[in-house]
């Protein structure tokens, strides 16, 4: 780990527990009709580098429109957060965007302590060593699980006022009165003095939304078909990933692109660890993923029934995404 080694700590569960979960949800969605698998799971090691890949592609506009949005107000938010301050990630993957952030945030403060908590620690370790190194103010406090586990770590993690970051719209996997009940779940750790940033995708036409989902290059479609690669070496699975393909849908009416797994022949799939042996038909999909747009009424209704208010809202020069500033109601 980095060098400044009193300068990072890291809280992690302990892997097998994580193989645990890993086979129980395995087993649950792949033996339940429709078939499902949690997009919790894209993040290993490989899935973690494809989707950086994917952050490249320019049919994936999030990121480029986030970017935008941060070089642009990172100073209005800068100006909008207490002194002391510490800064709170979920899901920050390699934290890309959020040195645009950590960089003005650390021109106006002699130090600063920063909690990223990732799914995949070795991520959360490389992103740390880089950043360490970057600024040499940085205190970092990594935990590496999911959500729910590391929004339980936040009282150790900082113990001061906090910037809670959640970008990339990944509010958009849950469904919406799941993305509510999180948001109320978060609230829930937050001071009055707490400042929550999210990112959240704007609706826009299909082809638009396809494109991104479903990219020419087809990288996408690489890193959904990773989650059976995943079964495969973790779990001792045979799936032949030639015999799916990668599928995105966007249902304009609620607002939701919805990703599959798609079986292009009858087959049986079994998962030596499991002990278990899948019948899949010819077109059966294992749903993996959600990702909801909001219209500007819907990321309202949202954050009342969250329980949050809305403070500031910024949008790129496409108006293609929302970066919303919040506190408790």
């Amino acid at each position: 780990m980095p060098n400044s080694s009193d300068r990072f700590s890291l809280v992690a569960v302990p892997s097998s527990a994580r193989l645990a979960a890993f086979a129980r949800d395995v087993r649950t969605g792949l033996t339940a009709n429709p078939k499902w698998l949690s997009c919790c799971y894209f993040y290993d090691q490989e899935g973690s580098q494809l989707f950086e890949e994917i952050c490249e592609l320019p049919e994936y506009y999030l990121p480029q429109a986030e970017r935008e949005i941060l070089v642009d107000h990172a100073a209005d938010i800068q100006a909008a957060v207490p002194d002391e301050i510490a800064v709170v990630e979920l899901g920050s993957g390699n934290a890309a965007k959020t040195r645009i952030l950590l960089e003005v945030l650390l021109a106006k403060r002699k130090k600063l302590c920063y909690v990223p908590i990732d799914i995949c620690r070795t991520v959360i370790e490389d992103s740390s060593r880089e950043l360490l190194r970057e600024f040499p103010q940085l205190k970092i406090v990594a935990v590496a699980a999911e959500y729910q586990e590391g929004m339980r770590q936040l009282p150790l993690a900082a113990d001061s006022p906090k910037l809670i970051l959640w970008l990339g719209s990944n509010i958009g996997n849950f469904d919406r009165s799941e993305a509510a009940q999180f948001l109320r779940n978060l609230r829930s750790t937050m001071s009055p003095s707490d400042r929550l940033l999210i990112g959240i995708d704007l609706r826009k036409d299909r082809a638009t939304l396809e494109r991104a989902y479903d990219d020419a290059r087809g990288v996408t479609a690489r890193f959904n078909l990773n989650l059976l690669s995943r079964i495969n070496r973790e779990l001792g699975g045979n799936f032949n990933l030639q015999l799916f393909r990668h599928r995105a849908f966007y249902n304009e009416e609620v607002g939701r692109i919805a990703i599959y797994l798609v079986s292009t022949v009858n087959q049986i799939v079994a998962i030596e660890q499991l002990d278990l042996e899948i019948e899949f038909k010819t077109e059966e999909t294992i749903f993996t993923e959600s990702s909801f747009k909001y219209s500007l009424k819907e990321i309202q209704a949202l954050l009342q029934r969250g329980g949050l208010r809305l403070e500031r809202q910024w949008l790129d020069s496409q108006s293609s995404f929302s970066m919303n500033l919040l506190a408790r109601n």
